[in-house]
């Protein structure tokens, strides 16, 4: 439901027709070039949204206002999954006049969104659910009430990182968003750079195998790469990543492993779901399921940067923490 506002040339132009010399020649407007092309962008999901007008006031969920505002698009409103200053993907940001109108998964405030008279939302598409991020199975009822309000688009999430921030700069693009300037091209080399001595060091370490979890008290989680962007980034540069056979019927994000099976799957080197890094590992410590893990012995564990990056800058900054970690790693800890 994007909102009709005339131009103000076009409101100009209307009053000086009204007040002219009577008899005076009537002379149509000229739509301004977003209203002669309207708007036009496809997303993750495979929909192409068209809207009469470039969207203007935009609710986002916190990863993909993230990725929006790493290329100058700054959106009304907010909803994140925690609260705003625990979300790994908005720290550091300049949030300043915009509204945060939900601070916890599938907890959406549908009455200040409604509020804010969004053109668009922008949350990612997530192929496994077939949902948007915060509208997936198991949200509140009144959440859902977001697709009323306007129309819903996003990257896909999972793929890649790299694509997803494509993605997200090809609709900021759309949006109005100068993406040539080379502030920009700076930062697009930075990354290309942290990249580069990422694969080195993984092709340095032919042998070293990498797992991705995230331990809870309850369980440990074993990521499957495919449904994890950056994961599959790191596959698709050479690393060599444990893919777990039995994922989680209905949700193969992970495999779900009791800790007296936690020594299932034997790698050189732990990468561990940043969001509740460092507390999920000193818990897990506590745990004698920890001690069946040969890396988690060695203390062989690094930082995974769970499905947070959205920008080249932050995604540089992982890279190299993870660089130091593999270029650390013993790649003969596991026979």
């Amino acid at each position: 439901m994007i909102r009709r506002i005339l131009p103000i040339a076009l409101l100009l132009a209307l009053l000086a027709a009204a007040c002219g010399d009577d008899g005076g020649e009537e002379v149509a407007a000229e739509p301004s070039p977003s209203e002669a092309s309207g708007w036009s962008w496809t997303d993750g999901s495979g929909e192409t949204h068209e809207l009469d007008e470039v969207p203007e006031r935009i609710v986002a969920h916190g990863s993909s206002a993230a990725a929006l505002l790493a290329f100058g698009i700054r959106p009304v409103g907010i909803y994140a999954d925690t609260k705003v200053e625990e979300d790994l993907a908005l720290q550091d940001l300049d949030l300043e006049g915009i509204e945060i109108v939900g601070e916890e998964w599938g907890v959406i405030n549908v009455e200040a969104v409604a509020a804010l008279e969004p053109d668009l939302i922008v949350a990612e598409w997530w192929p496994v659910e077939q949902a948007y991020s915060g509208l997936e199975e198991g949200t509140g009822a009144a959440s859902q009430q977001l697709k009323e309000l306007a129309p819903i688009v996003g990257p896909a999430q999972g793929p890649s990182i790299v694509q997803m921030i494509e993605d997200y700069e090809e609709l900021a693009e759309t949006l109005g968003a100068d993406v040539d300037g080379e502030e920009l091209a700076d930062v697009r080399r930075t990354f290309e750079e942290a990249r580069d001595r990422f694969q080195a060091a993984v092709e340095a370490k032919p042998d070293l195998t990498v797992l991705g979890i995230s331990p809870t008290i309850d369980s440990l989680y074993v990521a499957v790469p495919e449904h994890a962007a950056e994961l599959a980034d790191f596959q698709s540069w050479g690393m060599q990543l444990i893919v777990p056979d039995s994922p989680d019927e209905g949700f193969e994000y992970w495999e779900t492993l009791s800790w007296e099976n936690a020594g299932k799957y034997q790698p050189d080197l732990l990468i561990v779901d940043e969001r509740g890094y460092p507390a999920n590992v000193e818990e897990a410590k506590t745990l004698p399921g920890w001690q069946l893990l040969e890396a988690a012995k060695a203390d062989a564990v690094a930082v995974w940067p769970a499905y947070w990056l959205r920008s080249y800058e932050d995604y540089a900054g992982a890279l190299d923490l993870l660089t130091e970690a593999i270029e650390g790693a013993n790649e003969d800890l596991v026979p």
